[in-house]
């Protein structure tokens, strides 16, 4: 069953502006699949995953492109960068939008080359698993506090956390049955086969494995490269490569404080999010949704569940995520601020289905900027007024 991407609207729009359009993001949350689903009869489709077509295009782009002619789907063009230059010249010659789409996995070394080669010619989106709103096949929209509808399907608490076990891999939801364990394990191994050996030299995958497993056990957390170097047995500069391998690839989101000259005791450290919730159950050995929600890491999963959806919100229908989280030296911290045009939306994420006024008390440290309406976003089946300026959101409607 193919589930509906809210990106492709997106996609079709940028195809008519910009002579080429990348789709970015990790392995197997449907990037080819979404191109190949908008893909009009006459666009030739080229894979570089095959041997014979990935030595064409980098030992002789041109001889590549006069046999494979635009309009051009490229799946996995991060396997030669030596076409980006052809397609850059190509699209200067042409003057013709449209010509070229293409996916790519390692956003470290691709987007390295994407920028240098095609600046003001590629229209670059990424794509995540699918989001809450694409499993229950409802409207996707950018998330946002004011004005937030009321979703017609709701989920209670076990539902959402058989969600946040599951994960959001379209092939999960394609099949009737999937063991979630035999899938994880084959993602991983080939994440760290294939992606991880080619972005960097380590000796024993194993090492990077117990670092995953390091790094999932504090999603939601803030930063702190010397303690995940000393539990993982590694170096501080391995450690930040590592982390920043991750990020490049998909897997985690650094969640950026807000702070400014009116923010001076803000602390500067992002917090750490995987982008994945199944990813992340898997590493940290959660495969029970009732043993996951009556343990200590529960609230942290809710809160990293939470995150990942209001990020797929905005990358999904092709906007970048404003996003931020307040912490300052006295500990008092706000989950996460949307700012949008110079406002400022306070969001808590709470486990709770009846939240009080005690789970908003640190929006009072906004006060001094230009705040809008604020929420509480937890376990609650019904949008309703906390207060005049704070709604409380179920999650389900995300």
């Amino acid at each position: 069953m193919y589930y509906e991407r809210a990106l492709t609207i997106t996609i079709k729009e940028a195809s008519e502006t910009f002579p080429a359009v990348l789709i970015t993001g990790p392995r197997q949350v449907g990037k080819t699949t979404i191109l190949e689903k908008c893909r009009e009869q006459n666009r030739t489709f080229v894979s570089l995953d095959n041997p014979k077509f990935c030595r064409l295009a980098k030992e002789d782009p041109d001889l590549f492109f006069q046999t494979f002619h635009p309009p051009i789907l490229i799946d996995e063009v991060q396997y030669a960068p030596e076409l980006f230059l052809y397609i850059k010249m190509i699209s200067d010659r042409e003057r013709k939008n449209g010509l070229f789409w293409m996916t790519g996995s390692q956003q470290f070394h691709l987007m390295k080359n994407v920028t240098e080669s095609l600046a003001g010619r590629v229209a670059i989106f990424n794509l995540q698993g699918l989001s809450q709103s694409e499993k229950l096949q409802l409207k996707s929209e950018v998330f946002s506090v004011e004005n937030r509808t009321q979703t017609q399907k709701t989920l209670d608490s076990t539902q959402i956390y058989e969600m946040i076990i599951k994960g959001s891999f379209p092939f999960l939801f394609a099949q009737k049955r999937v063991n979630l364990e035999t899938f994880y394990s084959s993602y991983l191994q080939s994440y760290l086969e294939r992606d991880v050996r080619d972005l960097i030299s380590v000796s024993n995958l194993q090492d990077f494995l117990r670092f995953m497993e390091v790094t999932a056990a504090r999603t939601g957390q803030l930063l702190n490269y010397s303690d995940i170097a000393k539990d993982t047995g590694i170096g501080l500069n391995t450690a930040k490569s590592w982390l920043s391998i991750l990020e490049a690839s998909g897997i985690i989101y650094f969640l950026r404080p807000y702070f400014n000259n009116l923010t001076s005791r803000a602390i500067k450290t992002p917090k750490m999010y995987y982008l994945d919730t199944g990813l992340c159950c898997h590493i940290s050995g959660w495969n029970s949704a009732e043993a996951l929600e009556k343990s200590a890491m529960s609230g942290a999963l809710l809160e990293t569940y939470a995150i990942s959806e209001i990020i797929k919100s905005f990358w999904h229908n092709g906007q970048r995520a404003p996003m931020f989280f307040y912490r300052d030296k006295e500990q008092k911290e706000v989950d996460l601020i949307i700012e949008k045009n110079g406002v400022l939306n306070p969001i808590e994420i709470k486990k709770t289905a009846s939240p009080t006024e005690r789970d908003i008390k640190n929006f009072s440290v906004l006060e001094r900027f230009n705040l809008g309406k604020g929420a509480i976003l937890c376990l609650s089946k019904d949008k309703v007024p906390l207060n005049r300026d704070v709604d409380i959101i179920p999650i389900c409607s995300i």
